[in-house]
């Protein structure tokens, strides 16, 4: 008889585990329908170098941005912005839910004490109680309890990738906007070169129309450009004044005049060309992939808990202690009690609402799947774009950079003509307009390269580690 019952008892175990096993259904698998590789990455292959082996993910910001000044802002964009101290709290409240969730897995001891005073017609009666127990412990037979922990567990999770998306982002806009803040002040430094320029071009024009060597005509074209000059400049330092609160408020404080960016040039930022044939699984450490990749299985989780719902559960209250008429005598020989009060729920009509639930959990999970699929997209978009702007970014460079020197001879010879008597002042004017052109359109195309950059490594997922292992 005993070896019966142990052989049912050890089937009815069997099929009780293999029921628990089932409920959470097997993770689906995403289809982002991208291919293997970037479609530009063989094109950056000539460039690669033996420093390029390792993914921008293990690139360090410290690392990347070689500018000094640049570094030290991020460091304090970093220790000050408010948005990335609202990432971090939410973290801490989503660890602190998960703590909550996960205590429903093991019993709460607490104690009581109590005096209950009753009476009527007769004498009142006094009575004094103090017990030891648990209250309303469930049985997690069917993982419905370990489900919603693990799905807080995933949740919390999701908001930790949330932070280091956080941060990835902020460290690249503190970059970009460092970045046109330095295009800003090297075009206000070209419209005042251009405004001195022309104050010059326009007071030796003056000299020469006061001896009738230039007509009025070219006196009043001269002054129109001095004035165009004077307007650019007030622009310009606009575009600086709107740049430097951008930073400011990026970094959370006021930038220390010693950080903000002394020169524009190529050297701020320093990201190596990808090495051939990098795969396009690398966007998995991404950390909004990431994030959405536990969302996901969070959404698992809770179609398991919705499941369980369907099944018996079972809650155990028990509680050991002492009664007593006196207060004195509460602990006393003869005055130990106890309870145990097991519960079995089962739900037999509930109006649709267990199966609704199911079914919402259902649809939350897909579209945590479809999330995490379009976050992958997304990220291969973003890389993708930004590798196919790589080179022809670097060629538009080098030809607006032959572009100026040519516009600077075009210039010193047309001055020289003009001083000569050879040409006439419009041929100066339009040799002047083309070279400042130049100059702008080359400091813009340098701003959009760095840029450039900059996003290609917050795509790859640079941007999280200070320094590189």
């Amino acid at each position: 008889m005993n070896r019966r019952l142990a052989t049912s008892l050890a089937v009815a175990g069997g099929v009780l585990a293999a029921g628990c096993g089932m409920l959470e259904p097997r993770l689906p698998v995403a289809e982002p329908s991208i291919p293997p590789e970037w479609p530009t990455a063989g094109e950056t292959a000539a460039m690669a170098t033996a420093a390029a082996t390792a993914t921008a993910a293990d690139i360090g910001w410290r690392e990347f941005f070689v500018d000094p000044r640049l570094q030290e802002v991020v460091a304090l964009a970093l220790a000050n912005n408010r948005n990335l101290r609202v990432a971090v709290l939410n973290v801490e409240r989503a660890q602190a839910l998960y703590r909550v969730q996960r205590a429903d897995r093991v019993p709460s001891v607490g104690a009581n004490a109590t005096m209950t005073r009753s009476g009527g017609d007769g004498p009142l009666s006094e009575t004094y109680t103090a017990n030891l127990g648990i209250t309303e412990f469930e049985l997690d037979l069917f993982g419905r309890v370990r489900n919603l922990s693990d799905a807080a567990l995933q949740r919390y999770f999701a908001q930790e990738e949330a932070r280091r998306s956080a941060q990835l982002t902020l460290v690249a806009a503190v970059a970009n906007t460092y970045l046109t803040l330095a295009a800003d002040q090297e075009q206000l430094r070209l419209a005042r070169a251009t405004l001195r320029t022309r104050e010059e071009s326009h007071a030796l024009t003056e000299k020469r129309y006061a001896l009738g060597a230039v007509s009025a005509l070219d006196l009043s074209q001269s002054r129109t450009e001095v004035e165009a000059a004077r307007a650019g400049v007030a622009r310009f330092a606009g575009q600086v004044a709107q740049s430097s609160n951008a930073l400011q408020l990026l970094v959370g404080a006021p930038v220390p005049p010693a950080l903000l960016p002394a020169s524009f040039g190529a050297s701020l930022t320093g990201l190596a060309p990808l090495p051939a044939g990098l795969p396009s699984d690398v966007l998995l450490r991404r950390p909004d992939v990431m994030a959405a990749e536990h969302q996901l299985r969070a959404a698992n989780a809770d179609i398991g808990a919705a499941r369980a719902a369907f099944f018996p559960s079972i809650t155990l209250t028990g509680a050991t202690g002492s009664v007593s008429d006196e207060l004195s005598g509460l602990f006393d020989a003869g005055t130990h009690t106890w309870a145990f009060i097991p519960q079995v729920n089962v739900p037999i009509f509930q109006g649709g609402r267990l199966r609704a639930g199911l079914a919402a959990a259902t649809a939350e999970r897909d579209i945590a799947l479809a999330q995490y699929e379009g976050a992958i997209q997304a990220g291969f978009r973003e890389v993708a774009d930004a590798l196919a702007l790589t080179t022809t970014l670097e060629a538009q460079r080098a030809a607006r950079q032959a572009t100026v020197d040519a516009a600077t001879e075009a210039d010193r010879l047309s001055r020289a003509r003009y001083e000569a008597g050879l040409d006439s002042y419009l041929v100066l004017l339009v040799a002047q307009r083309t070279l400042y052109l130049a100059e702008e359109a080359l400091v813009l195309t340098q701003l959009a390269e760095q840029a450039n950059r900059v996003t290609l490594y917050k795509a790859l997922g640079g941007g999280w580690q200070e320094t590189g292992p």
